[in-house]
């Protein structure tokens, strides 16, 4: 590969010729070839708008010049749109803790096509990270990428996922089955009521999440390198934040405390521990899909869901519940992403978090995937899964556990040697508690209904 010498404050480094970073990006490869992974899309978006929105403030407040303002907003905002982005940012997640290459990447890129506008050099460090440094713009860069994936993607997602449970639900008021607690058989619930449950879980979700997206609006940048605002200009953070809302809509705002944000993650953190929970939820809910699919003749076969691909390859016609599964296992990722950030979060030793890099890799990981599980559970299960109303009234009729809709009038005990006696004979409950009661069929039919035991008659 043809190659040209770059330099900087350590000397010379040789760089592919048609690269647009320079000697720190190049440095950065050489030093890092762990994972073969750079950094996240949505977070070198996200940097390029930080860059542009950093270049207009230093032009209001008349520390750069305007048309090197506007020559590095306009490369950073057209690089950030561009499909063949990341070719220029090659930098592994596994880098320096800070993320310094990352932002030196960011800086050199721009400052190369900043250069061919204006028609003379641009400097990465004097020029395009004016008022910055990587321990102010990483972090939040975390923050925009995060707040943006929350509001544009997994909130979405999470809306068509409880729409689309509501909509099925509505039509199963009239599917009753067997409730289940310890996976044994319980006491009757409606269909409808068991997706409800899912829906509201997602509810409890929704809300939290629409706490931490305002926390990640809260951005540290203006601090520049430990939280003073050292090189930064007066009035730097409020006018990166507000020319950062006008690229991206997002209504950031500074933080409280640019020290904070600076030396911690606990927004990132926190938000990762709530996506943590919307994984568990998410468990829960394929696990139920497929406990009810199991079979179909020798599990509980109380739903069909869509049959979408050959389940085996040797066994013929076999079909597994595969959107369930691949949810499941996101879900798992997810929990695994949320140990890292949190042991990264552990590593703010005073003025600066040093796991940056991976927690903002980890933390949009998990947004992404959740926000494309939801839609594909939504779509391709949930909308699609039929009821197996027969199986579920003949499972009902034998479900010796409605015998307790009878201890108000016979007793536990009673009731116990029923419910024991249907068990040992295979029976109804019904026919054994009109044999060993002198009530009548008509006040047991009328108890044991399963419709008025769901509560909603």
């Amino acid at each position: 590969m043809e190659s040209r010498i770059e330099r900087d404050s350590m000397g010379q480094v040789a760089v592919p010729k048609e690269a647009l970073y320079g000697a720190q990006t190049q440095r950065a490869v050489d030093n890092f070839p762990i994972s073969g992974t750079p950094m996240p899309k949505a977070f070198i978006q996200s940097l390029l708008q930080i860059k542009a929105a950093a270049a207009r403030a230093n032009a209001h407040l008349g520390v750069l010049a305007p048309d090197c303002a506007h020559a590095i907003a306009e490369a950073a905002l057209s690089l950030a749109r561009n499909d063949r982005l990341m070719q220029h940012f090659p930098v592994d997640v596994f880098q320096t803790g800070s993320g310094t290459s990352s932002n030196m990447n960011a800086n050199e890129v721009l400052a190369s096509l900043a250069a061919i506008g204006l028609g003379r050099p641009v400097s990465a460090n004097d020029e395009v990270n004016q008022s910055q440094s990587s321990n102010d713009v990483i972090p939040s860069c975390i923050h925009v990428s995060a707040a943006k994936a929350l509001a544009t993607e997994l909130l979405p997602a999470l809306e068509q996922l409880k729409s689309s449970i509501r909509t099925k639900a509505a039509g199963l008021s009239g599917s009753i089955k067997t409730g289940r607690t310890h996976l044994m058989d319980a006491m009757p619930v409606r269909l409808s009521q068991s997706l409800e449950t899912w829906a509201s879980q997602l509810d409890a979700q929704a809300l939290q999440l629409q706490y931490h997206l305002q926390a990640v609006q809260h951005l540290p940048q203006g601090g520049t390198a430990v939280g003073t605002g050292v090189n930064a200009p007066p009035g730097f953070s409020r006018t990166f934040c507000d020319e950062l809302n006008l690229i991206t809509g997002l209504g950031v705002q500074p933080a409280a405390n640019l020290f904070t944000y600076i030396a911690s993650q606990d927004a990132a953190v926190a938000l990762s521990g709530q996506l943590k929970s919307l994984a568990v939820t998410l468990m829960k809910i394929a696990n139920d899909l497929r406990w009810m699919n199991s079979g179909p003749l020798s599990g509980l076969g109380e739903i069909r869901l869509p049959a979408l691909q050959p389940g085996s390859s040797i066994m013929p016609g076999k079909v597994n519940p595969v959107i369930p599964e691949a949810v499941a296992m996101v879900a798992a990722q997810v929990i695994g992403n949320d140990a890292c950030i949190t042991v990264a979060g552990q590593s703010g030793n005073f003025e600066l978090n040093v796991m940056l890099p991976v927690i903002a890799h980890n933390l949009l990981s998990s947004l992404q995937l959740l926000s494309k599980a939801m839609v594909t559970l939504a779509d391709k299960a949930i909308a699609g899964f039929e009821v197996c109303d027969d199986r579920l009234a003949r499972d009902l009729a034998r479900n010796p556990i409605l015998v307790t809709a009878l201890n108000p009038v016979i007793g536990y005990a009673k009731a116990a040697e029923i419910a024991k006696r249907a068990y040992a004979e295979g029976r109804p409950i019904l026919e054994v508690a009109a044999e060993m009661t002198d009530m009548e069929k008509e006040e047991l039919v009328r108890l044991l209904d399963p419709a008025r035991l769901t509560g909603q008659e």
